[in-house]
């Protein structure tokens, strides 16, 4: 057993039997704070767009720059705990998101802006499998839906305040204020990090910094698949299609070869036997499907608002608001729900209403009543308080211990992938309808509504496949 004042054992002597809660409390500060620098920059598309003359192709790179970059550096959070240990890798991570707010805050030239929010991506993607590392680790069977359910209500505070205070400051101070917001969050992050997280790797053991290099092969390759998917993307609607052909079929082919020398590597930057796992593969194919509805939804809703609506910003973000509400509530609720129902049949059931939510958005118009445009934000976000808490889990329950790190790094990877793309596919699929419709804005935002809709419905099949599963007490495993 480690002697480090700041090992697992040392702070949970100092503690008490509820430290594991603390470390859960600290985690989710960070983590609420990459979520916000992801989410509130949308309000913020169209004034920046104005600012810096953008299209809407260029607009979406400052939410789907963030999206790619957080879905790279998602894959090397198992290989930094191991190297860097629990408080090292938090705390740099926390550090670097801080730096990209400040530096995008006060930056005048465009690339330097985008530069900075892949710099906040990068730290976001290595802080979002933290907390799932640790509630499958450091929380019996028996409490992790709640644990799950309380990280959660925490976290949606994030993007349920975020559109809201966003548009406020737009309006008042300009863009440049929604990037400061991540730093006290930062901030309170970096001294609970300090005083509750130990020094220690996954499982309660030591950093040993002499360990197994990174995969930068496996990470270049996986840099060249993601990128080259997102702008072969973008270049299918431009003046060269054939390239953007090209880029995809790159990235296919990068694809290819990464599972080729994952399966040769000892140390791989992803462990493809997790597929394996039946609820695995099933829980990868909805979080990523889940990822394109979800943040591609994220990216549409207060675009649609401001453009084809005609609201101002503050007012888009307000009408969001008791959504968010609604799912900080629903959320532990479901969390303890998942700790005795099936977790596929709960996972299917929040995304029919995501999907419903999706698909009522196609019914409101110039005269729709903010009171309905809040009722069917309402439905989305409730079926989104019934994925959130079930898909970690159900994905990774029945993992082998080993399996952990790389299950939660995975998972998280392959939503937020959904994410980038679903990302880039809005963005594109509402400027080719708003070209092809000139002067109907409403309709083109429908039909990309109906877009997302149908996506979301996919994933339905997959979440029933998870198959049932149930909770059983077993005492707490060493983080």
């Amino acid at each position: 057993m480690s002697t480090h004042p700041h090992s697992r054992a040392a702070l949970e002597k100092r503690f008490g039997p509820n430290y594991r809660w603390l470390v859960l409390l600290t985690v989710m500060i960070g983590t609420m704070a990459s979520i916000m620098a992801s989410t509130i920059i949308n309000v913020a598309v169209p004034d920046m767009s104005r600012v810096f003359t953008l299209g809407q192709e260029r607009a979406q790179w400052l939410s789907a720059g963030f999206m790619a970059a957080m879905t790279l550096s998602m894959l090397t959070t198992p290989w930094l705990l191991e190297r860097f240990g629990y408080r090292h890798t938090y705390c740099g991570a926390v550090a670097l998101l801080m730096f990209g707010g400040i530096a995008g805050g006060l930056s005048s030239w465009f690339n330097l802006v985008l530069a900075m929010r892949v710099a906040e991506g990068l730290a976001a993607g290595v802080l979002q499998p933290i907390p799932a590392i640790i509630i499958m680790r450091a929380f019996g069977k028996g409490e992790q839906g709640r644990a799950m359910g309380i990280f959660g209500f925490g976290v949606v505070l994030a993007p349920a305040l975020g559109p809201s205070v966003g548009g406020v400051l737009v309006e008042w101070f300009g863009w440049r204020s929604i990037f400061f917001v991540v730093v006290p969050f930062c901030m309170a992050a970096l001294w609970l990090a300090r005083r509750y997280l130990p020094v220690g790797v996954p499982g309660g053991g030591e950093v040993d910094r002499s360990g197994a290099r990174l995969d930068w092969l496996g990470l270049g390759l996986v840099t060249v698949a993601v990128l080259s998917l997102l702008n072969g993307m973008v270049q299918l609607h431009g003046p060269a299609p054939l390239a953007g052909w090209g880029l995809i079929a790159s990235s296919f082919a990068a694809v290819i070869v990464f599972i080729k020398t994952q399966r040769r590597n000892a140390h791989p930057l992803m462990q493809l036997r997790l597929f394996d796992h039946r609820s695995f593969a099933m829980g990868g194919v909805v979080a990523f499907i889940y990822g394109m509805a979800l943040f591609g939804s994220t990216y549409l809703v207060p675009v649609f608002m401001q453009i084809a609506l005609k609201l101002p910003p503050s007012q888009a973000g307000a009408v969001l608001l008791p959504a968010g509400l609604v799912l900080a509530v629903t959320i532990p609720l479901v969390g303890r729900a998942a700790d005795k129902l099936p977790l596929g049949r709960i996972l299917a059931t929040g995304l029919i209403l995501l999907a419903a939510s999706f698909l009522l958005m196609i019914s409101v118009g110039p005269a729709t009543s903010l009171l309905l445009i809040m009722l069917w934000a309402v439905v989305g976000r409730i079926g989104l308080g019934f994925v959130l808490p079930s898909l970690n889990l159900g994905a990774m329950r029945g993992l082998p211990d080993d399996l952990i790190s790389q299950g939660a790094s995975t998972i998280n990877f392959l939503r937020q992938l959904g994410g980038a793309v679903g990302i880039s596919l809005v963005g594109i699929v509402l400027e080719w309808r708003l070209q092809a419709q000139p002067g109907n804005a409403m309709r083109a935002f429908h039909e990309t509504f109906a877009l997302v809709g149908f996506i979301t419905g996919c994933s339905v099949l997959a979440a029933l496949r998870m198959g049932p599963r149930r909770a059983a007490a077993v005492p707490n495993p060493p983080a």
